[in-house]
């Protein structure tokens, strides 16, 4: 996936390159500055005393000797001063230069920390801002995978209005003796048993109707026979997979190809394995993820998913949560993926190999 959250230790990141929380001197500090040069050993530090500092805002990139990764990448964030003194825009400058100091060493990957949200005391819900944001407009024009790692303990904070619908939603779907999730967003959908809305398939020495609709009228006698062509064309589309389902949306909805996957945190390799491959099986991560890209309602939702055979699920804290999201027309990828990360959950566009 292009960008993911994560909690961990970020000298233990696999990845191209790791961005340290520096400060002005390059010599070393507490937290995460202290840990990388612990680390990554004596001889990060030789090296960084030949930079002459950094000044904030900046991004400067060492070797990155006995890390994991090949590059350390130094950028020095504001401390904050109540939001007055230019902070946001230097923690902007942060993000953005380490990135293409990063994609000019010719790095396919790179980890942050969450910089300045630390002892320099950039409030965290306004840091996790800043850093989504600026991630976000460099992953528009490049494929690189992007990693946020917060320390153990480190919760995302989110909106009051989606902590306080996602607490209810869930708390009422875990209450003993419920049937099904009766939030707001479903509360107009009929009461009828599930089993009334399937089709129904004739048998020997049934009826020659085929099957039932929704409005409980057999499609074939309530199809005139300047219909059919109407019918054939929606028993057509109940035949498809997910993937000639996902292509047909692309095509309706607009998007090329690479602004659906992006839009969907589904990195390159991925989408062409699913576009080359018509009986490609996704999980089901990944077609929530690709209804959130084309901004599918949830009837629509429901339809993709059982291309792929799966369903909303009642019981599960994901498809409550996502449900929440689609139902409110809440398609940002990057708060939802948020709202995932706090309850633990894995995030859209995660690997389901």
């Amino acid at each position: 996936m292009p960008f993911q959250i994560l909690r961990g230790d970020i000298t233990r990141q696999r990845v191209d390159a790791i961005v340290n929380a520096a400060n002005s001197s390059l010599l070393g500090g507490g937290g995460v500055d202290g840990a990388i040069h612990r680390a990554a050993g004596p001889k990060l530090l030789e090296e960084c005393r030949l930079l002459g500092g950094c000044r904030t805002g900046e991004a400067k990139a060492t070797g990155a000797y006995e890390l994991q990764a090949r590059y350390v990448i130094h950028t020095v964030g504001p401390v904050w001063y109540g939001g007055a003194r230019g902070e946001e825009a230097l923690l902007t400058a942060c993000y953005e230069n380490s990135l293409h100091l990063a994609q000019e060493l010719g790095c396919g990957s790179v980890a942050f920390p969450l910089i300045s949200a630390g002892v320099y005391g950039y409030p965290l819900d306004a840091a996790l801002a800043v850093a989504t944001g600026a991630i976000r407009r460099f992953l528009e024009n490049s494929d690189m995978e992007v990693r946020l790692v917060l320390f153990y303990g480190v919760d995302v904070p989110l909106p009051p209005e989606v902590d306080a619908a996602l607490s209810w939603r869930l708390e009422e779907a875990a209450r003993p003796g419920d049937v099904r999730y009766r939030g707001p967003a479903l509360k107009s959908q009929s009461s009828a048993p599930a089993a009334q809305s399937r089709p129904r398939m004739a048998v020997a020495g049934e009826s020659s109707s085929l099957s039932v609709s929704r409005s409980g009228v057999s499609e074939c006698e309530a199809c005139a026979p300047g219909d059919r062509s109407e019918l054939d064309r929606l028993l057509t589309r109940r035949q498809e997979n997910f993937s000639q389902a996902l292509m047909r949306l692309i095509d309706e909805s607009g998007l090329s190809d690479s602004e659906c996957y992006k839009r969907a945190n589904i990195d390159r390799r991925h989408f062409s394995k699913i576009r080359s491959n018509p009986d490609y099986r996704p999980g089901k991560l990944t077609v929530f993820a690709f209804a959130v890209a084309l901004r599918l309602s949830l009837p629509k939702t429901r339809e993709l998913l059982r291309t792929a055979g799966y369903a909303l699920s009642p019981s599960s804290k994901t498809d409550i949560i996502l449900e929440y999201f689609i139902g409110q027309g809440r398609f940002d990828i990057y708060e939802i993926n948020s709202a995932l990360f706090h309850y633990d959950l894995p995030l859209l566009g995660a690997s389901e190999a």
